[in-house]
């Protein structure tokens, strides 16, 4: 008989606690809680687990006690829901995303849902995040829109979500290449060339065991679609300087698409035992100096020569080592063929500079002085026919450097925009010349991409310059994805109306296509 009265006693306690706390919710007014939302600034990638989408920050003033939300509504674009595999949230600390405390996963089946969950908030600040992860026919040419609508508590108390005015729209890309696959541990340094079949070829740094620079296990890989993008086919190793693996590596590639001939060349450095930077000496030879190394296709991409090494023909013995871009070299309007190069001189002071070809690529030229020291990777454009645009990282910080040759570089023009213009955080960056539509007629328009910032790389921006590189300004930009990552990108045409590009997350390679509507306002 006591135990019994015991028991009714707790459980009118129990039901009397349930009862104020459902009263004290009910009491707590919706202005007294401030609910905003605000969008990731990022693409959402197919083949990731998970992508931020958009952050919740709900604000609990102190007097009111503790609010608990029973259910999240959210509305979502039609493509959006075709293309998501799964939601999941997560409780977060700050506006920075992190996947540490896991509330749980959903599957949305109409455009209009609520996600149940069971939050108990205390006075102060807290961040509720959202990431999708996409489906296998998500399409990179639709756009995901995702709000979150309300946040309804007990006695469903419902908490209107203040947004933001930054777009909620994310454009949809594919990361064709991830950590761990084809058990690699890191991708690295993209370049990305279309052909005249449309084709999309993609190349980069396949480091088998850990993250580091040459000298390694390193082969140069490539990726190739001719959907647009849409999908990727395998990967082909198409170069290996074969054993030993290790300390026989060959990377930093940088690829170049003739469209006379049709033939694509890439370069890359090899280094055989030791002789990356640190490790090269004066001569030609490889033994004592890293190797300018190419290979070649005639087929669209589909095979591959066997690597030859050119460093003879383009090499001051002089020199510590020279070696090429990374990114993409470029065909000039007179037929000649371009990469960018970089060497380390006699004193192994760096400089950036540039080989060239007047036979589609059968001999090189090259022992050409650099227009600024301290200078290592590059990109070269053709702004008017017969004048070269090298833009250059400078090891000196915060800006590029940038200048002009009409010669081929026997004399080089400091450029007006050269290290007070774009702001780089000393890191590889892309420079292209495209022709793309602008209110209906094709225009010769310059696109740079590369971290935004003049230290730490992060904020993936593309720039366009309507001038041809005098000006680049501001309302002429789009941040693409603001987080941390290791910064290097590539541009390519993908057709008259879009850019694509392919950069670096952290170990992983991504690429998206842009509108150039979206950045040229």
């Amino acid at each position: 008989m006591k135990i019994a009265y015991k028991l009714f006693l707790l459980l009118m306690i129990s039901a009397l606690f349930s009862f104020q706390e459902v009263s004290k919710q009910s009491l707590i007014k919706q202005e007294d809680i401030i609910v905003s939302s605000y969008p990731s600034v990022n693409p959402v990638y197919k083949r990731l687990d998970i992508n931020p989408q958009l952050y919740i920050k709900i604000i609990v003033p102190s007097g009111i006690g503790n609010i608990i939300i029973k259910k999240i509504a959210f509305a979502i674009n039609k493509p959006g829901l075709k293309a998501i595999q799964k939601i999941e949230l997560f409780s977060c600390n700050s506006a920075t995303f992190t996947t540490t405390n896991y509330l749980g996963s959903f599957q949305p089946t109409n455009a209009s849902f609520e996600i149940p969950v069971d939050v108990n908030l205390p006075q102060g600040t807290h961040y509720l995040w959202v990431g999708t992860s996409l489906n296998n026919k998500a399409s990179i040419n639709d756009l995901l829109e995702m709000h979150c609508t309300d946040l309804i508590g007990l006695n469903n108390t419902k908490y209107t979500v203040l947004e933001s005015t930054t777009s909620y729209a994310k454009r949809i890309g594919i990361a064709i290449r991830k950590a761990n696959d084809d058990s690699v541990n890191t991708y690295r340094i993209p370049g990305i060339v279309t052909t005249n079949k449309g084709t999309l070829l993609a190349v980069y740094d396949i480091r088998y065991k850990n993250g580091r620079d040459l000298p390694g296990n390193i082969d140069v890989g490539l990726s190739r679609s001719t959907d647009g993008g849409k999908s990727w086919q395998p990967m082909q190793v198409i170069m290996d300087m074969g054993i030993p693996h290790e300390n026989n590596g060959i990377g930093d590639p940088t690829i170049l698409f003739d469209p006379l001939t049709h033939k694509i060349f890439v370069a890359a450095l090899w280094s055989k035992g030791n002789r990356s930077i640190a490790g090269s000496m004066p001569g030609l030879m490889a033994d004592t100096t890293g190797q300018f190394v190419l290979v070649n296709s005639s087929d669209d991409g589909l095979t591959w020569s066997k690597p030859y090494s050119i460093t003879p023909q383009i090499k001051n013995p002089a020199w510590h080592i020279f070696f090429q871009g990374p990114g993409n070299g470029i065909s000039m309007q007179d037929g000649k063929l371009v990469f960018p190069a970089q060497y380390w001189d006699e004193f192994k002071k760096p400089y950036s500079t540039i080989i060239y070809s007047e036979d589609h690529g059968e001999t090189w030229k090259g022992n050409i002085l650099g227009p600024k020291s301290n200078t290592t990777e590059s990109q070269v454009v053709e702004t008017l026919a017969g004048t070269l645009m090298l833009n250059m990282r400078d090891n000196r910080g915060g800006f590029r450097s940038v200048a002009t040759t009409m010669d081929m570089g026997k004399n080089w023009q400091t450029h007006a925009t050269s290290f007070n213009t774009l702001a780089d955080p000393v890191c590889m960056a892309s420079i292209i010349k495209a022709k793309v539509k602008l209110g209906g007629k094709l225009t010769d328009v310059l696109f740079f991409s590369n971290p935004n910032t003049s230290a730490g790389r992060f904020n993936i921006t593309i720039k366009a310059s309507l001038d041809l590189g005098e000006t680049w300004l501001p309302i002429n930009e789009l941040l693409l994805d603001d987080r941390k990552c290791y910064g290097y990108s590539s541009l390519t045409k993908v057709d008259d109306h879009t850019i694509g590009i392919l950069y670096e997350g952290n170990r992983d390679l991504y690429f998206v296509k842009i509108p150039v509507t979206d950045i040229i306002k």
